[in-house]
C-alpha cells in the first residue's frame, strides 16, 4: 500500500527474505538469540494438545494478572498487527488521526478498513517528540508508538495522557515497551486515562514473530467490541503457552535483565555511530528502544554497499516524516556492532566514490 510516496507495508523482513537471509540483521526489531531455550521447550510440550480447540483462559488470566487488571481488561491478539486491524474494523470513528513518524501498520489497517487518515508528523528539530497541541481537537481516534518505531522515541507519559478525551479512543502501541529499563512511561495497567488502549506485543522481546502474539488492554466495552470483530480461536495453542509464559516471574525478570542489556549495547553502537559525524551521520536521540534512527547522506548506496557487505539495515523512506537519508538499525550485541560499524565505514566510502 502506498500513500503519498510511502509503502506503509514496506517491514524491516523484507531486507532478509530470500537474497537477504544469509545477511547479518539489523533490520528486524526482534531480540538475537531468542526464544531461549526454556521458552521453546515450553512451547514444545504444548503440542500434545492440538487436537482440542485453543482454550485462552488461563493466558488471558496471566496477561491479567501481570498487569494488575481485571480479565475483562485484556484481549489476546495475533500479534499486535491483529490488534491494529481490530482496532480499524470494529470501532466506530470519523477521524483517525496516526501521530508519524512510527509502524505504518496502523495507518494501512484504516485504510483498508476505508477510513481516511490524518497524519500528525513530529519534526527532526524537534527530535521527533509529541506536541500534544498539534493533534486536532476533534480526532476521534488517535494511534501513537511508544517507544516510537522507528524514531526510538519514548514520550512522557504525561504528554500521552494528555490526549485523552471523553469521545475519543486513544491507541498506543507499547509493543517494545519492555526493552525500555523499568518501562519508563507505560500505560500499560491504567485504568484512569478515558479511552486508552494499549497495544503490547511478546514478539520482540521473545524472538516469536512467527508464532504471532500479543494482546490489547483497555475498558471491557472496548474489548467487547475488539472480541466481537475476532474470528474464532484466533490465537492458536502454542501462541497461548507461549502468552503465559512470557508473563510469569521468571520471564519478566529475565526480560528486565535483557532490557538493561539493550541499553547497553545501543549506548555503544550509538558511540560508534557518533565517530561518522565528518561523514554526515546523525543519530536521533536521545535513543530509547532496542534500534536507533540514523540520517546520513547517500543513504540508499550506503545501505546498498552494506549489503555487498553481508549487513541489512531498514530502509527508512517508507516512513511517512522520513525520506531516503535515513536508515534504522537494530540494537545487536558489542560484536555484532563492532563489525557492522566496520562495514559501514567502508559503505560509506564506496558510496562516495
Amino acid at each position: 500500500m502506498h500513500t503519498d510516496g510511502h509503502d506503509l507495508r514496506h517491514h524491516g523482513d523484507a531486507e532478509v527474505r530470500d537474497d537477504g537471509s544469509a545477511l547479518v540483521d539489523l533490520a528486524v526489531n526482534v531480540r538475537a538469540d531468542t526464544p531461549p531455550e526454556w521458552l521453546r521447550a515450553h512451547i514444545a510440550g504444548s503440542l500434545s494438545a492440538l487436537a482440542a480447540y485453543p482454550d485462552g483462559r488461563a493466558a488471558r488470566a496471566a496477561v491479567a494478572a501481570r498487569h494488575g487488571l481485571p480479565v475483562g481488561h485484556v484481549l489476546l491478539t495475533a500479534g499486535a498487527a491483529e490488534a491494529f486491524v481490530l482496532v480499524a474494523r470494529a470501532l466506530k470513528v470519523r477521524r483517525p488521526v496516526v501521530v508519524h513518524p512510527q509502524f505504518t501498520e496502523p495507518e494501512a489497517a484504516l485504510w483498508d478498513a476505508g477510513h481516511s487518515v490524518d497524519r500528525v508528523v513530529l519534526r527532526e528539530e524537534d527530535g521527533f517528540r509529541l506536541d500534544p497541541s498539534a493533534v486536532p481537537e476533534d480526532a476521534d481516534l488517535v494511534v501513537i508508538g511508544n517507544p516510537t518505531n522507528p524514531t526510538s522515541v519514548l514520550h512522557p507519559a504525561a504528554a500521552i495522557t494528555e490526549l485523552a478525551r471523553p469521545g475519543r479512543t486513544l491507541v498506543v502501541d507499547e509493543a517494545f515497551m519492555d526493552a525500555v529499563p523499568g518501562e519508563r512511561e507505560a500505560l500499560a495497567g491504567r485504568t484512569d486515562v478515558p479511552g486508552l488502549v494499549v497495544l503490547r506485543s511478546l514478539t520482540k522481546t521473545w524472538g516469536l514473530a512467527g508464532l504471532r502474539i500479543g494482546y490489547v488492554l483497555a475498558a471491557p466495552e472496548t474489548i467487547a467490541e475488539l472480541e466481537r470483530a475476532q474470528p474464532l480461536w484466533p490465537v492458536s495453542t502454542p501462541a497461548l503457552a507461549a502468552a503465559e509464559a512470557c508473563v510469569s516471574p521468571r520471564a519478566l525478570a529475565e526480560a528486565a535483565h535483557a532490557a538493561h542489556r539493550i541499553a547497553a549495547d545501543r549506548a555503544h553502537l550509538v558511540a560508534g555511530l557518533t565517530e561518522f559525524a565528518s561523514d554526515g551521520v546523525r543519530v536521533a536521540e536521545p535513543a530509547e528502544g532496542p534500534f536507533v534512527l540514523v540520517r546520513l547522506p547517500r543513504a540508499p548506496a550506503v545501505r546498498r554497499h552494506l549489503r555487498d557487505l553481508g549487513y541489512a539495515v531498514r530502509r527508512g523512506d517508507t516512513f511517512p516524516g522520513l525520506d531516503e537519508e535515513w536508515l534504522r538499525l537494530a540494537v545487536r550485541d558489542r560484536q555484532t556492532v563492532n563489525g557492522f560499524l566496520q562495514a559501514l565505514d567502508r559503505a560509506i566510502t564506496l558510496a562516495s566514490d
